[in-house]
């Protein structure tokens, strides 16, 4: 019985050309008991393969995280089964508002702790305590309210290329990082200002919404399906779109497009860019902002050393590589001291922190 992919990246990028057929990349959660997160994996795994689903899960249990893309003529197939799961019948499932049939190439279903590594002590509160939900059309009017602080649960390198209007973007590399920080700077505002959170597809809101009642905030809110519900509801209403920029996706996508606004610039030279791209070099792999001009000048690559490398023969490449693991740089997307103009907005950034 197979419970792994054994395929390449290469050689699923090459089945699904062949297939010709239309993939659909869909994403969703669900906090709930799960007794034996192993046993349900395998479950997933065995179905999900037979239906030709690709992407990444994480079961554990406390519930499920997953982003996948599945075939167009297979969804049905796919939603069914979900039915036949009890805390997943009606699952609230967010469909790309852009679909790439080589979202996803291999098919993870991985055990983990947490289905978010938050860094919470979830015996310590309710997490089924949540904030109020809120669709597309009340979210647009409570952000309009003075009393609202708008808040991205996101990352830096996601909200850096698109957010909301007048939102409070954390410089934060984790969703753990800024649940403390959130909290420390609205500290006396606990019980005078709605909290209104959003987030990708709503599985961070869900918990911070969660955690920061526990913390004593009167008054807490969380946008219903994330960014990628709320387009999809003001494109079907007709409602006015408050997202400016792009929406960052954890896929080879790596984001969609959400208003014709380009807010981000290229880490290289400045110029005005929000495509994510992962450095040519494997043994970099840095994830960061570049523009055409220096994706062709540079090669993909984030720095001269990375260009030169990528140009040995593949061997020695390997050799460099060997026992040397991933370079830290892996981790910083778009921090890497060597992105000149990424280097220069950080210092400024941090002038203004300590005046």
């Amino acid at each position: 019985m197979q419970l792994y992919n054994n395929l390449s990246a290469k050689e699923r990028t090459t089945l699904i050309e062949e297939a010709g057929k239309d993939r659909l990349t869909i994403s969703f959660y669900k906090y709930a008991k799960i007794e034996n997160p192993e046993l349900f994996r395998n479950h997933l795994f065995i179905t999900w393969n037979a239906f030709d689903v690709l992407g990444r899960i994480y079961i554990a249990k406390e519930g499920i995280n997953a982003q996948l893309s599945v075939p167009a003529e297979n969804f049905t197939a796919f939603k069914n089964h979900l039915d036949t799961i009890s805390f997943l019948v009606n699952v609230r499932l967010n469909i790309a508002i852009e679909h790439d049939n080589f979202a996803f190439l291999k098919l993870k279903v991985k055990v983990r702790e947490k289905i978010v590594a938050d860094g919470l002590n979830d015996d310590a509160f309710d997490v089924t305590n949540k904030g109020v939900h809120v669709g597309a059309e009340q979210f647009n009017l409570l952000i309009e309210d003075p009393n609202v602080v708008l808040v991205d649960m996101r990352n830096h390198y996601e909200s850096e290329i698109g957010h909301f209007k007048n939102a409070v973007t954390p410089d934060v590399d984790t969703f753990r990082e800024s649940l403390d920080i959130i909290e420390d700077d609205l500290k006396d505002h606990k019980e005078d200002k709605k909290l209104v959170m959003y987030c990708t597809g709503g599985i961070r809101c869900e918990k911070a919404s969660a955690y920061y009642k526990y913390k004593g905030f009167k008054n807490v809110y969380q946008l219903e399906g994330g960014i990628i519900n709320y387009t999809r509801q003001v494109e079907a209403e007709g409602l006015e779109n408050k997202f400016i920029g792009k929406n960052f996706v954890f896929d080879e996508r790596r984001s969609e497009r959400i208003s014709d606004d380009v807010i981000a610039h290229c880490h290289q030279c400045g110029t005005p860019a929000d495509l994510h791209t992962n450095c040519a070099n494997e043994a970099c792999h840095l994830l960061f902002i570049q523009c055409e001009s220096c994706k062709a000048k540079m090669e993909n690559c984030c720095s001269s050393n990375c260009q030169e490398i990528i140009k040995l023969p593949f061997e020695e490449q390997k050799t460099l590589r060997k026992g040397q693991g991933n370079s830290n740089d892996i981790f910083k997307k778009g921090r890497a001291d060597h992105l000149p103009f990424k280097k220069d907005l950080r210092n400024i950034f941090d002038m203004q922190k300590k005046d």
